[in-house]
């Protein structure tokens, strides 16, 4: 502190050289001191001198103030130190209370301290690894001074950070600090960095900022936020605008279903802060960005479609009707609704159904169209009006028919105003820009639409009480013809531009209302007369849009109207106008310095309604007769007729064309056809291939099954028990001797029963291996299999056959269409040089004979193929008929085993029961021998016994006898 006081009373008490010689004392202390007590003091000392002496310390110190973050990165508050100070010498922030020439100074030393900063890229990277410092004494001032840098020299310091690795990303993370101060700077950071850097802005979408960002918003409160919601909706415009890859991104993440609380706003009277004004102006441009019509088509049209789905496109519908809005918030809104219809059918449809709070209801178009033609309404708002409905038109054949209906009579209805009533009215109004801003918009009804055109010829207007109606096309040129008659408020030829607008659109391409506007003699002397006159610069343009519409009355001429047939019309330019001037004046429009202006953007947006001259759909259409006018003035009566003729053969080269290209596309259609029923085929047969060989496997299985039943019953019937013992018999009485002969018979009697049903089991076991040598049949199946699986290789084959045919046929198809596509530009080429013309007939019918051959060869290919898939389809028919009888076979096949292991089981059961019960006999009847051996008496063998007949049993009644009188 002693220092510190010391290097201060310096400070104070000499002259301004003083100063700076305390600060190479500041600087030379940060430079050489080894305290880090005294390097701090130090830079805390530069940064109060920093602000007052900008330059002294910048020039001296900004070397030394740099290698204090290199290396004493250890305490926070040196660099927290360091950072503020670069930050004073960078910024031009506390300048803007000074005078223009020092300010202007002041920028140009931010700038020159700037460059010296980044001249090494290293600065740049060691000030991004300082952000990741939660410390809130570096975080902070890093913020500010990478702010301030990006504010100095932009695109420099944006290409060191985009190479810098994770260097955007470091940055990202400042979204997520908890300190507010930090993350509000953080998105101001942001803001500098990603301005007109398309990479930049890219790596922070894809760094999750849309989520981020919409995640403040909704945490601030919406529209209802601070400045805080200000900053976001600046920042995620940087990111969108002219940026396809993030507009795609946006949308493709769901975050425009995010944006519809924004404009939950309602009615409120009580009035609008002025930060809930300018959120929700950002707001409605960041919508607009999204469906901008210089953005992709297709990338517009989705925008649209989801705006409509989730219900963006009904909130701001809501506003638009909603009472208590103010001014610049309606117009925004108006333009934004413009854009999310314009071109999109489903969303001018529901705008079509939109209605006005009002008693009774009105649609929205009718209450916004009389915002329109009323003068008293402000300027911005008419013109908002004007693109919204041109909008709500654009590509809207059918919103086109309802409001051209409007005027016609039969749907006139006179209890309510129309839109057509509401256009006719501002059409015939005494103010200038209500005439151009109505005419603009009915144009814009028959636009590109030619059955609106002839449509729109049935009007009929009643001037005055008792005067017949008169044709709205008659009154349109009635009024073109006054001029400057009628006392009008605005400028002087803005009706008249418009009118003529209005006519040269509503004439184009319709040969129906040429005829009617020459129909009245008096429109073309009118126009010759305009043409022809000297008038002063403000007349030129009006002179060039009677050229054009003269222009076009001779170029779209069907001659049906003998005394204004194009010649005749052509030799009455020559004399009284003539060719070079007619051009000359032509040319006025396309050189007018409001054209340029007008053909840019579809939004009518004009300073002041002086500059309300031309409409962009307008400028499309000069463009695009200009030239064809030209030619048109040129061509001669002779030229004209073999263009006729031209025209004639290509007609009719046309609709053989179409011929062809209908047949083509019908050929195509049933390729495509062929081709998905080849393919369907090729599944199938891969099924069918597939089927068969799981068949083949349950059949081998069952085969390998009954082999081992097969073993295990032959083991079973083997098994026999035999038992042979001999005994003698001593001193028994006779009734037991009896009693055990008669017991013995018994046993011998269930001994031959149990035998004889052993027998009968053995028998049946026998029918049944008989039964199951039947599955031998299985060897026929699988030579089925196999002649299957032959006929799927054929057909397979046969597919692949027929795939290759198929292609051919598309690379003829392709030939033939670009020898038709030649034959188009030879017949082009012919029109331009007629006097070859018959000849040019005879290729152009040996072509047409040379395709109609080789279409009739492609038809008759496509039937022969149309037959093989037919043979096909039997064939795959054959084959699965065959494999579902192989099916049934395996089926019955798997029944019988089932049965056969069945009745095996069963009789393996019975047997067992048997050898008990022969195992029991056997063992009572070796009891009853013992006892009869020991009771003396002599018994035979058991073989004896079951080879015993008649002889053995007398002989058993002998010794019976013997017995009897033994005892």
């Amino acid at each position: 502190m002693n220092f510190l006081r010391g290097v201060m009373g310096g400070q104070s008490a000499g002259p301004q050289h003083t100063e700076a010689e305390t600060i190479q004392k500041l600087c030379d202390r940060v430079a050489s001191s080894t305290l880090l007590d005294d390097r701090r003091n130090a830079v805390r000392a530069l940064k109060s001198l920093s602000k007052k002496y900008r330059l002294e310390v910048g020039i001296q110190a900004m070397e030394h103030l740099i290698h204090v973050l290199q290396t004493d990165r250890s305490d926070s508050e040196i660099i927290g130190y360091a950072l503020d100070t670069l930050y004073n010498i960078i910024s031009n922030d506390e300048e803007e209370e000074v005078e223009e020439n020092s300010t202007r100074q002041s920028e140009d030393l931010g700038s020159q301290f700037t460059e010296i900063f980044i001249k090494q890229p290293e600065n740049v990277t060691l000030l991004l690894s300082l952000l990741e410092e939660f410390d809130f004494h570096v975080r902070w001032p890093g913020v500010k001074l990478l702010t301030s840098l990006l504010k100095q020299l932009g695109p420099q310091v944006q290409q060191i950070i985009l190479v810098s690795p994770m260097g955007v990303s470091r940055l990202m993370d400042l979204l997520a600090d908890s300190r507010e101060v930090i993350r509000n700077d953080g998105v101001l950071l942001l803001q500098a960095l990603t301005r007109s850097n398309g990479a930049i802005q890219k790596i922070v979408a894809f760094e999750n900022a849309f989520e981020r960002l919409l995640d403040i918003i909704t945490e601030e409160g919406n529209s209802d936020g601070g400045i805080v919601v200000e900053d976001c909706l600046i920042l995620l415009q940087n990111l969108l605008k002219n940026n396809n890859s993030n507009q795609n991104f946006f949308k493709e993440g769901s975050y425009i279903q995010r944006m519809k609380p924004w404009f939950e706003v309602g009615d409120e009277n009580s009035g609008w802060s002025a930060q809930k004004v300018t959120n929700l102006h950002l707001m409605l441009q960041l919508v607009r960005v999204l469906v901008s019509p210089t953005n992709p088509p297709g990338a517009t049209s989705s925008c649209q479609k989801a705006m409509f789905q989730c219900g963006l496109l009904q909130q701001l519908c809501t506003i638009l009707m909603a009472t208590g809005i103010p001014a610049d918030i309606l117009t925004e809104t108006i333009n934004t609704v413009s854009e999310v219809i314009r071109g999109c059918q489903v969303n001018q449809d529901y705008f079509a159904s939109v209605n006005a709070p009002s008693n009774p209801p009105r649609p929205a178009i009718v209450v916004l169209l009389m915002s329109m033609v009323n003068e008293r309404q402000p300027f911005v708002l008419r013109c908002a009006v004007l693109y919204c409905f041109q909008c709500f038109l654009y590509k809207n054949q059918k919103g086109q028919g309802e409001i051209v209906s409007t005027l016609l009579p039969s749907t006139i209805d006179g209890n309510s105003v129309s839109a057509g009533q509401l256009l006719c009215g501002g059409l015939f109004s005494p103010d200038s820009l209500s005439n151009w801003c109505a005419a603009v918009a009915l144009a814009h009804a028959l636009q590109e639409n030619a059955t609106q055109k002839e449509q729109l010829l049935r009007v009929q207007l009643a001037t005055s009480i008792g005067n017949p109606p008169v044709s709205l096309l008659q009154q349109c040129t009635n009024i073109l013809s006054q001029g400057d008659k009628i006392d009008r408020r605005g400028s002087k030829i803005q009706t008249r531009v418009g009118l003529l607008m209005l006519l040269c659109t509503w004439l184009s391409n319709c040969p129906i209302a040429v005829t009617h506007f020459l129909h009245n003699s008096a429109n073309v002397p009118f126009l010759t007369g305009q043409i022809a006159e000297n008038l002063g610069e403000e007349e030129q343009l009006v002179q060039g849009l009677c050229a054009l519409l003269l222009g076009i009355s001779i170029y779209y001429n069907d001659n049906s109207l003998e005394n204004y047939m194009k010649e005749k019309l052509k030799q009455l330019i020559e004399k009284r106008i003539g060719k070079e001037n007619f051009i000359e004046k032509l040319g006025f429009i396309s050189k007018h310095e409001l054209y340029s202006r007008a053909s840019q953007k579809p939004q009518p947006n004009f300073p002041s309604p002086e500059y309300m001259i031309f409409d962009h759909e307008f400028t499309k259409l000069v463009k695009e007769l200009e030239g064809v006018i030209t030619k048109a003035i040129y061509k001669s009566s002779e030229e004209d007729k073999k263009e006729e003729e031209v025209k004639k053969t290509l007609e009719q080269h046309d609709s053989i064309v179409t011929h062809y290209k209908n047949m083509i596309r019908e050929q195509d259609l049933q390729l495509e056809e062929l081709k998905q029923q080849v393919s369907t085929l090729k599944c199938q047969n891969e099924q069918l291939q597939t089927a068969v060989t799981q068949q083949a496997c349950q059949i081998q299985q069952h085969k390998d099954l009954y082999n081992l039943l097969k073993v295990q019953l032959g083991k079973d019937s083997h098994h026999q028990g035999s038992c042979n013992d001999g005994a003698q018999m001593n001193g028994i009485q006779p009734e037991e001797i009896s009693r055990l002969r008669e017991e013995i018979e018994e046993l011998k009697s269930n001994q031959e029963l149990l035998q004889s049903q052993l027998a009968e089991k053995d028998s049946l076991i026998e029918n049944l291996k008989s039964q199951t040598s039947s599955g031998m049949n299985e060897q026929s199946s699988a030579a089925a299999s196999a002649r299957d699986s032959e006929q799927v290789a054929e057909l397979k084959q046969e597919l692949a056959t027929l795939k290759s045919q198929l292609n051919s046929q598309s690379v003829e198809i392709s030939r033939l269409q670009s020898e038709k596509h030649e034959l188009l530009q030879k017949t082009e080429a012919f029109a331009k040089s007629v006097p070859v013309q018959g000849e040019s007939e005879n290729v152009i019918t040996a072509k047409t004979t040379d395709v109609e051959g080789r279409l009739s060869a492609l038809l008759q290919e496509t039937k022969e193929l149309k037959n093989e898939i037919k043979a096909l389809s039997e064939e795959r028919t054959a084959i699965k008929e065959q494999l579902d009888s192989s099916n049934s076979t395996i089926a019955i096949l798997q029944n019988e085993k089932d049965k056969l292991e069945l009745e095996i089981t069963d009789s393996k059961k019975e047997q067992d029961d048997l050898l008990v019960l022969l195992a029991d006999q056997d063992q009572k009847i070796l009891s009853l021998k013992n006892k009869l051996k020991d009771l003396g008496h002599p018994v035979k063998e058991e073989d004896e016994l079951e080879s015993g007949d008649q002889e053995d049993e007398d002989d058993e009644n002998e010794d019976y006898g013997l017995d009897q009188d033994h005892i």
